[in-house]
């Protein structure tokens, strides 16, 4: 019998009952061919992988992971809670020890959801990867984690939930903002002031090959994972890279994603984007099971597959091989600016304790504009306390209140201070309050 040189739960949720539209992208039917593909090749047969059905997260593992205006349940349905908890379910597997290494097969995907949630963005509600790193630091205490988005689109939501974590490396690698939805992810965004460097932007060309995806992942994404050393990595596997993907310009294959996942090595892979139903989803999916349990995956090919069909371009790996040279230089930057030059770099202003920069949002699959004014405090013992004032077409002026994990005295002085300030303002319709340090998540206002 076959055996697994790493053991791997697969956590499978298809949400058959949910989607956008019946036509839409995101739909009921995005994982069937990957289910029957993964039955027919016997993947379950094999000695040490073994499916596991999700959890469903509850309402406070997403706030303290979301201010949700008005609440949690306006913005989300069972089906996110249920996509949530597969992801759960897979950090369990591997933080208790059952199982080496895990992958939430599990829809709908989160990404594209930021720290402040009016609604549904870039088909994402809560950022279901998110959600599980703060189970994880809530339950197994403050690791340092990297979180390696390999979905084509930049994944924003994360980025904005991680923008002032000096814990958690976020590393994107997609296609070009300039090219496509939803228009970030350059060099120049690197993280917050307290947690500057942490962010990491790989804004690859259109039409990029296994060659330009493989080169990135050895040339700087290893070496920075190297360099930062942590506890656990996590890919945000989105499969939409695909030369056959229908909203995309990338030609990455089946093939070249599970090489990818074989050097990435992470002991967590989580199902974004991705949605060639039939033609990508279930090939891909199956090469990445395969590549994290350690069994060769050569065998691994779509039937219309042409390595010369979907080559690079000369001036693409020209493109690629400098950009990769400039990112890696950057990062190791030998001396990081003063604090006065990265407030401005980082564009943010300061105001007291706080800087302070204003953002606008737009949910492009719900139709809302939202505004928000981030204020974190300036602290170089912790991550620093966040205070987001936020209004939207949907919502009047709300607030968010975060001490962070591993907050300093001051900063949970100061986040208590503006609660208190806050929940006695009738200014605020809604008050939200994240106190990891306490593990206290309340909210005010209705």
């Amino acid at each position: 019998m076959l055996r697994a040189k790493n053991s791997l739960g697969v956590i499978f949720f298809p949400a058959y009952d949910w989607a956008i539209s019946a036509t839409h992208p995101e739909r009921e039917e995005r994982l069937l061919y990957t289910q029957d593909q993964l039955r027919e090749e016997g993947l379950f047969d094999i000695e040490g992988i073994t499916e596991y059905k999700p959890l469903v997260a509850a309402l406070e593992d997403v706030e303290r992971t979301h201010f949700c205006f008005p609440n949690v349940e306006s913005v989300c349905t069972k089906s996110h809670l249920i996509s949530a908890g597969g992801a759960i379910r897979a950090a369990q597997l591997v933080m208790e020890g059952e199982k080496d290494k895990a992958f939430a097969l599990v829809r709908p995907p989160g990404h594209h959801a930021m720290k402040s949630v009016h609604g549904s963005r870039g088909f994402c509600n809560i950022n279901i990867e998110a959600v599980m790193i703060e189970y994880i630091r809530e339950k197994y205490g403050a690791l340092k984690i990297a979180v390696v988005d390999t979905d084509c689109h930049h994944g924003d939501g994360t980025q904005d939930v991680y923008w002032n974590d000096k814990d958690v490396l976020f590393i994107s690698m997609h296609q070009d903002g300039r090219t496509l939805y939803p228009g970030s992810g350059f060099p120049a965004e690197r993280g917050g002031v307290n947690a500057y460097g942490k962010t990491l932007n790989i804004p690859l060309p259109p039409n990029t090959s296994d060659t330009g995806f493989l080169h990135a992942i050895e040339n700087v994404v290893l070496p920075v994972l190297d360099d930062f050393k942590p506890d656990i990595i996590i890919n945000s596997a989105g499969q939409d890279n695909h030369y056959s993907d229908p909203i995309t310009n990338m030609n990455f294959s089946a093939r070249g994603y599970a090489k990818l996942n074989e050097l990435l090595n992470p002991h967590i892979a989580v199902l974004e984007g991705g949605y060639s139903i039939q033609g990508a989803l279930p090939y891909v999916n199956l090469g990445i099971c395969l590549a994290m349990a350690g069994i060769d995956y050569e065998h691994v090919a779509e039937p219309d597959f042409s390595p010369q069909r979907y080559a690079q371009t000369e001036q693409v790996t020209e493109y690629i091989e400098k950009l990769s040279k400039e990112l890696l230089a950057s990062y190791f930057a030998s001396a990081a600016p003063d604090i006065e030059t990265l407030v401005k770099e980082t564009g943010y202003e300061r105001d007291g304790d706080f800087i302070v920069r204003a953002k606008d949002v737009y949910y492009d699959t719900d139709g809302i504009s939202e505004s928000q004014i981030e204020s974190v405090v300036l602290c170089p013992d912790c991550s620093g306390t966040l205070r987001l004032e936020t209004w939207s077409s949907v919502n009047p002026l709300s607030l968010g209140v975060e001490v962070p994990v591993g907050a300093c005295d001051r900063c949970l002085a100061i986040g208590r201070k503006v609660l208190e300030q806050a929940c006695a303002n009738e200014k605020y319709r809604y008050v939200q309050s994240i106190n990891r340090r306490d593990k206290e998540y309340m909210r005010y206002g209705f």
